[in-house]
């Protein structure tokens, strides 16, 4: 169903895979959009090792819930900021992380709550993100992607 990997030997390991979900703050969430359009939009994710769900948080209406209504087949990539292996020479080392997987809205108020609070951890601290969640809370959508397919990759620039 997923295709392998053409640059297998660039492959990363699934824990090195949950390192970049878990410790990057952003990624780019692709949907079909619009006239079968690709739809891609850059997005805050909290990634839950616990479940191997990724979650996220925005509006309750536009473009992507309007996406998310008519297929809910998603991609989402993140690539952390690399790092350069010599000091003298100008390559980066880098990994990126595609998941592929379905998206779906979260109902549970709970749980909302609970996307909302590590969302925003990633970010600030707890008494921020709960003051934050209490103003906005009546106008977020949680959002859940069930990881179908999940690879990596060891980039180096040339």
């Amino acid at each position: 169903m997923f295709r392998k990997m053409r640059r297998f030997k660039q492959a990363l390991s699934e824990e090195e895979c949950i390192n970049v979900l878990v410790h990057q703050k952003r990624g780019v969430l692709s949907l079909i959009g619009e006239d079968g359009y690709p739809y891609g939009i850059p997005m805050d994710h909290y990634y839950d090792p616990k479940t191997h769900m990724l979650y996220f948080h925005g509006a309750k209406e536009g473009h992507k819930i309007d996406a998310i209504m008519k297929n809910n087949k998603v991609s989402y990539t993140v690539i952390n900021d690399g790092v350069q292996e010599d000091p003298n020479d100008w390559p980066l080392t880098f990994h990126s992380v595609i998941c592929f997987g379905r998206i779906e809205k979260v109902e549970d108020p709970q749980l909302i709550k609970d996307i909302c609070i590590k969302l925003a951890l990633k970010f600030a601290d707890h008494k921020y993100a709960e003051d934050e969640f209490n103003k906005a809370q009546s106008r977020v959508q949680c959002l859940a992607v069930t990881i179908d397919h999940m690879s990596g990759k060891r980039v180096i620039e040339h």
